[in-house]
């Protein structure tokens, strides 16, 4: 599956629009991660439990749009954006496409 955030594929013609895919999922922050946080955000630094969590539901997104573009029949996605918004305390949304 070719993904990509362009709008054409370079060497490649898109012969068909199949329709929209998206991948969407919600994450919650773990207790003992967000107080690890909050000394490492006293100190400064990166975050590397929420940089995990961030990345992990990245590649949730992501195999759940593939998985929805297969089901359409199609053998890539343009046009990939990523998102991110915050839907509730201790809950993430963190991507969705």
């Amino acid at each position: 599956m070719i993904l990509t955030t362009t709008e054409q594929i370079p060497g490649k013609k898109i012969q068909k629009i199949l329709g929209i895919v998206k991948g969407n999922t919600v994450r919650t922050r773990h207790i003992g991660k967000d107080i690890t946080a909050v000394f490492k955000n006293i100190v400064g630094g990166e975050i590397e439990e929420y940089t995990e969590l961030l990345s992990s539901a990245r590649e949730q997104a992501i195999d759940r749009m593939i998985k929805n573009a297969y089901n359409l029949g199609a053998n890539a996605i343009v046009g990939v954006r990523f998102s991110s918004s915050y839907v509730m305390q201790n809950g993430k949304n963190f991507f969705h496409f």
